[in-house]
């Protein structure tokens, strides 16, 4: 079993939306039968989670356990990260065969890779998510799953000590190698592996090792969440006989601080039994566009080397957001400009051209639309939010049951002309379930962008005041890197931004007593192929 590494992580802590995440993988090369056609001889596996962020060489974070000679491994080690809504966290996770003890990864099979963010992972259904493993060129490498749970503030530990009585005899020339497995139940209703004992070996009456280990990794702090305990025999070939199973919870075992508590495991006359329990109780807490854009003076410049401050604020913020939306689908929506054919002043148009569906297919499609409508259209002066911000109003107060929550981003770099009904929108919107994010480019003083902030002053309008503060404005010249890394400037410019969205949206769901919805049916795996018995010969240790 290889040592854990480790990578130093700049410290986010002055973050308001930082939480913290445990992210667990399992079932790795799952329904993989075609391992042995190149790995004839492989019998461990283990991965590698890695975490690049927003810098170009990708540093070790961590490494699992090694599983032994299967193919379906359900890792126990979690790896705790600090999560920013506002940020793009990226991961990597390889996947090597274990062929020696050394650290150095070339000594190991390589069996592929996966890529995702953090964000993609919290946002999915039930924060699950199921990658394909990819990087061996003409080979299927399975799958990766991963699971994400927001860890609660409880820094509580709790030392266990289990033994087992009178347990199934599953070996033909001993007893049996019993040793247990612990599950902390999820909110879907799933399980995910948290501890495994030691095996005790030839016995039917075990007496386990005590083992530490923080409840927010038994039951994430919930002291009645179901943990479940599965009691098997260990088989040389990983191919481990089911004993039996019980449950139980947190607060049920704390009980055994003052007497021994047994669990039948399903059959009669099969115990386990607890035999102490001992609590450590540190620190425990119960896009609008508004100027030639061919010429280099101009903001919307379309230069063949880098992007200019529209598409790096659209793909700075967009990238972020997109992992929190299922179909992907932006509308992407222009002002201040005039169409073809008969060169009208619009406020409101679509980039792509298709009034009828503006809708764009991920931040690339909105990259395209923007580039192509600046080919087709001239910009055009004066500058009117008021339009585009009621067209999402329009769309949020046909959807006020908290299934959906809209952000209206606008990038602009003048003066706003129509700030009284700016103003008046923005008042309206407030009661909405919807956030607007202003991002100024250019130059320009932007006053009137200041004032529709509302973070010192909440807006009103003829005497009504905004019902909450949903602008966030910033402007994008003090985000930028003073060296030129426009990657960095878009990572300050998102995380600035996005920064209020998590508290806004959290307003409106409470101000209106609005719960989350019912949780996803429990995730069931499918069984693996039969594999031919020939193929499962392999050489094992443990």
């Amino acid at each position: 079993m290889l040592p854990p590494a480790y990578l130093e992580v700049p410290s986010n802590s002055d973050s308001d939306s930082k939480n913290v995440v445990a992210l667990n993988a399992v079932n790795i090369c799952e329904n993989r039968n075609d391992i042995f056609e190149f790995l004839p001889s492989a019998d461990e596996l283990y991965y590698i989670i890695r975490s690049f962020l927003i810098f170009p060489v990708c540093d070790q974070f961590g490494r699992t356990e090694v599983i032994d000679n299967t193919l379906n491994p359900d890792f126990v080690r979690k790896f705790i990260l600090d999560y920013f809504f506002e940020e793009r966290q990226n991961l990597r996770f390889d996947l090597y065969d274990l062929d020696c003890k050394s650290d150095n990864l070339s000594k190991h099979d390589f069996l592929g890779q996966a890529f995702c963010t953090l964000g993609e992972i919290v946002g999915s259904l039930g924060s699950r998510s199921e990658k394909p493993l990819i990087g061996i060129p003409g080979k299927k490498c399975g799958t990766i799953i991963v699971r994400a749970e927001e860890l609660s503030n409880c820094r509580e530990s709790v030392m266990l000590q289990f033994c087992g009585n009178k347990l199934d005899k599953k070996d033909f020339f001993g007893k049996s190698d019993p040793f247990l497995v612990f599950y902390r139940s999820n909110e879907d209703g799933s399980f995910t592996i948290c501890h495994k004992t030691e095996v005790v070996k030839n016995t039917l009456d075990p007496v386990w090792q005590a083992f530490k280990i923080p409840v927010r990794a038994l039951c994430n702090g919930d002291y009645d969440r179901s943990i479940k305990v599965e009691v098997y025999d260990w088989d040389r070939d990983g191919g481990h006989d089911f004993i039996g199973e019980f449950s139980t919870s947190y607060r049920e075992m704390s009980r055994s601080q003052s007497q021994f508590h047994i669990y039948e495991v399903t059959l009669p006359h099969m115990h386990v039994t607890l035999l102490s329990l001992q609590v450590d109780a540190d620190l425990c807490f119960p896009a609008g566009v508004p100027g030639n854009p061919s010429q280099p003076t101009s903001l919307h410049y379309m230069s063949p080397y880098q992007l200019n401050d529209y598409a790096m604020a659209l793909r700075a913020v967009g990238e972020i957001i997109q992992d929190y939306d299922s179909d992907k689908m932006f509308p992407a929506l222009g002002f201040g400009a005039k169409l073809p054919p008969d060169g009208r002043v619009s406020h409101e148009f679509a980039l792509n051209g298709n009034p009828q569906n503006p809708y764009c297919s991920g931040i690339e499609g909105v990259m395209e639309a923007y580039y192509q409508s600046l080919k087709s259209v001239r910009l055009y002066g004066p500058t009117h939010f008021s339009p585009v911000i009621n067209h999402v109003a329009r769309y949020a107060s046909a959807v006020m049951d908290g299934s959906q929550y809209f952000i209206l981003l606008i990038i602009s770099d003048g003066v706003i002309t129509d700030m009284a009904q700016t103003k008046e929108s923005i008042v309206n919107a407030a009661s909405l379930p919807m956030s607007i994010i202003i991002v100024g480019v250019g130059p320009a003083e932007f006053d009137e962008m200041i004032e529709l902030d509302g973070d010192e002053e909440r807006i009103s309008s003829q005497g009504r005041y905004a019902e909450r503060d949903i602008v966030q404005f910033v402007p994008f010249r003090d985000y930028i890197d003073r060296r030129g890394n426009h990657i960095l400037s878009m990572a300050r410019l998102a995380k600035e931004v996005l920064a209020e969205i998590p508290d806004q949206f959290l307003s409106y769901m409470r101000t209106r007593g609005i719960k989350p919805g019912p949780l996803p049916p429990p995730y069931t795996p499918c069984p693996p192929p039969a594999i031919h018995p020939l193929l499962t010969r392999r050489v094992s240790r443990i």
